[in-house]
């Protein structure tokens, strides 16, 4: 008679359910497999298994590592890798999974891995309002502050315009060092000669003048009455009266306000131009804007009225024009007349032809004696 084997001792069989248990406990099992991990803080590439239950977890011999999954972001990868970061994981850690059902499944548990994500679409959007940025800019440097500063130029009081010219003194100084030229004989001679054309002019005598020693053959005036003339303009004249044609032209830019005029643009200009640049904070504003003093390019319109009060204060003094005319061709040389429609100054050879026009026979007295002259020419030699 033959004995039953006790149930622990047979074999589990389908209907005893074993095999359909496990085989469920194998469907719920959260999917694992390899990925390759940068910690982001070497350079070490490291091969993992990830492990998707409540976190993302990555296991290593030498490394275990959980992210959740709220925090997971996708991050440009090459094509067919899925590359991740975390959020509360160093910022330059990253996560690449070559697995397309690993990849799926990290994707479909991350409900904000696209978040913030850089598009290609978001790109071009950056790009396009970064270029209407620009462009407007652009658009209020060329249009809006040449107007607004027509506007406010006559707003400006007198004192907060010496104040300007003030400060745009010191950024005068801080570029040219210590290069005052300061001969005695010469400063009297100097002195002289712009005052003898100041009364004309209709200014007061808070006028400042300096030459300062450069071979830059050049004046300019600042806001408040300040005017720099350069070595460089004495070396290449040949009489007073081609010199005080050119300070009569900048005591005419000083009495329409041209220089204050062009300050408020050039400080406006150089500080939006600062935003386009990265000087967020416009410290090159003021250094701009004395540079671009220097050598301003005042409009058409600016230059041509500065050498009409030129021309009538000469007159005045029973002076020659001609001579101012003559200094400007033989500074910038001969130029082109056909591009006298794009040049923002009247030519020289235009100024030359209208300061001929302009001339009439000589009637006052010498604005300097030849011993002065020479002592004006001189100026800048140690004393």
């Amino acid at each position: 008679m033959g004995s039953t084997s006790p149930a622990s001792d047979r074999e589990p069989t389908p209907a005893d359910g074993v095999v359909g248990v496990t085989s469920a406990a194998q469907d719920a099992a959260p999917p694992s497999g390899p990925a390759t991990y940068f910690d982001g803080l070497s350079n070490r590439r490291q091969t993992v298994i990830l492990g998707l239950a409540n976190q993302l977890v990555l296991r290593s011999p030498d490394n275990f590592v959980s992210w959740p999954y709220e925090d997971i972001r996708r991050v440009d990868g090459p094509t067919g890798t899925l590359r991740v970061s975390c959020l509360s994981a160093s910022p330059l850690a990253r996560l690449e999974i070559r697995d397309p059902a690993l990849a799926a499944e990290l994707c479909a548990r991350c409900s904000r891995i696209d978040e913030n994500r850089i598009t290609r679409g978001t790109i071009a959007r950056i790009v396009g309002w970064s270029l209407a940025a620009a462009a407007s800019i652009v658009a209020v440097v060329l249009v809006v502050l040449p107007f607004a500063a027509d506007r406010l130029t006559p707003l400006v009081p007198p004192r907060m315009e010496r104040h300007l010219g003030e400060a745009a003194v010191v950024q005068i100084q801080a570029l040219f060092g210590d290069k005052l030229c300061s001969e005695a004989a010469g400063q009297a001679a100097f002195a002289k000669l712009v005052t003898a054309l100041r009364r004309p002019a209709g200014l007061d005598d808070g006028i400042a003048s300096q030459v300062l020693d450069t071979p830059i053959p050049n004046a300019f005036a600042l806001p408040g009455g300040r005017i720099f003339l350069f070595r460089g303009l004495l070396d290449k004249s040949n009489d007073p009266d081609e010199v005080a044609g050119v300070l009569a032209h900048e005591l005419g830019h000083l009495k329409h306000r041209d220089n204050l005029r062009q300050l408020i643009h050039n400080g406006g200009s150089s500080f939006l131009i600062g935003l386009l640049f990265g000087d967020v904070t416009g410290a090159g504003a003021a250094i701009f804007a004395s540079r671009a003093m220097i050598d301003a390019s005042y409009s058409r319109e600016a230059e041509q009225a500065a050498d009409s009060f030129a021309i009538q204060v000469m007159h005045k003094l029973g002076r020659p024009t001609r001579p101012m005319g003559e200094l400007m061709v033989r500074i910038t040389g001969k130029e082109d007349g056909t591009l006298s429609l794009w040049a923002s100054h009247p030519l020289s050879e235009d100024r030359l032809a209208r300061m001929r026009a302009e001339n009439r026979p000589t009637s006052g007295p010498p604005l300097l004696s030849a011993e002065e002259w020479r002592a004006l020419k001189g100026i800048c030699r140690p004393s």
